[in-house]
């Protein structure tokens, strides 16, 4: 089992940046790569970003040329520039294993002035 905890959400301002990390604990051999969701309120819970064991990476493209995600060992970064409004939602870490896919609680993320 793969204990993942979110962090670095807040309330930022239209074309502002916010950096989210998350860390992975336990039984974190077999990773095949590790991400981001997000779910903005009355709506599903979409991809955002992940990166690969060998470091490929992939984003939904509404947040291409904006989002950059990054690991450090057991770690996984979102750094998220130009952000808007439509930005808003509860960001959601996981870990993709040949296991399963664990997630973490999630982080809230807020665009607004």
């Amino acid at each position: 089992q793969v204990q993942l905890v979110e962090s670095g959400g807040g309330l930022v301002q239209p074309g502002g940046s916010l950096r989210l990390s998350c860390v992975a604990s336990g039984n974190v051999f077999g990773v095949n790569a590790m991400g981001w969701y997000r779910q903005a309120p009355g709506k599903q819970r979409e991809f955002v970003a992940r990166i690969t064991v060998g470091g490929s990476t992939n984003y939904v493209e509404s947040v291409k040329g904006r989002f950059t995600v990054s690991r450090e060992v057991n770690t996984v970064y979102l750094q998220m520039n130009s952000l808007k409004p439509e930005d808003t939602a509860v960001y959601y870490c996981y870990v993709d294993k040949y296991s399963g896919t664990s997630w973490g609680r999630g982080t809230q993320v807020t665009v607004s002035s």
